[in-house]
């Protein structure tokens, strides 16, 4: 989604119709990791379905993920039983309310984030996080694949002590499946919801994401 700092304007005018990601190729070249290949398949506009969102917090069922432009993410976390809704948006930066001009700006020093409501009787926070580390490159340090930038750094942003320490937990095995691991882990602050243009974006316009693919990186997937 970068694009030249004078042409930021139009950029946000044109984002609704534009993709953000690379080729598949230019992924590939990038990375030795084995591509798990997805098949392509024409989606339904997709509608959020009603949640309990304080009742989904009070028991440990939101998360929220940092790694490169969120619509890839999303689309991939979306697809995962017991996960309820996920949302686009910007955490960890200092202004409230920022615009996506605004992060785009690198000014204000949030990352594209997604926050992950999901039923903990389904499906554990571990299981979530897990996936996310499949579905992009935690070891690339300036960003996540073709976008470059401070809002496209990897990270957990953790609500608790015992999400710390599942993340923490899944970065050590991949660190001794010998990846450089720069995830960040903080801990969450303010989730400012991005524009609804940035929601369910690939669903939504029947394509699909080439910055995130998902990689065998803990070696137990078949």
């Amino acid at each position: 989604m970068r694009r030249p700092r004078l042409a930021v304007a139009l950029a946000v005018l044109l984002l609704p119709l534009a993709s953000s990601c690379s080729s598949p190729s230019t992924d590939a070249a990038r990375t030795s990791d084995p591509i798990t290949k997805q098949p392509k398949v024409a989606l339904a506009r997709h509608v959020d379905p009603p949640i309990d969102a304080a009742t989904l917090e009070a028991n440990g069922g939101v998360a929220y993920f940092a790694g490169g432009c969120f619509w890839g993410v999303e689309h991939f976390m979306e697809q995962i039983d017991g996960v309820l809704r996920v949302e686009s948006g910007y955490m960890g930066g200092h202004l409230e309310n920022p615009s996506y001009a605004d992060v785009s700006s690198e000014t204000t020093g949030h990352l594209e984030t997604v926050r992950v409501y999901f039923d903990p009787a389904r499906v554990s926070y571990g299981a979530v996080a897990k996936r996310f580390f499949e579905i992009h490159d935690p070891t690339q340090a300036n960003g996540q694949g073709p976008d470059i930038g401070s809002e496209y750094l990897s990270a957990v942003f953790v609500t608790d002590p015992a999400q710390r320490e599942a993340a923490q937990a899944l970065i050590q095995r991949l660190e001794a499946r010998g990846y450089d691991v720069v995830t960040k882990i903080e801990p969450a602050a303010s989730f400012w919801l991005a524009e609804d243009y940035h929601q369910n974006y690939y669903v939504n316009h029947n394509k699909q994401p080439y910055c995130h693919t998902p990689v065998n990186r803990f070696g137990d997937s078949p």
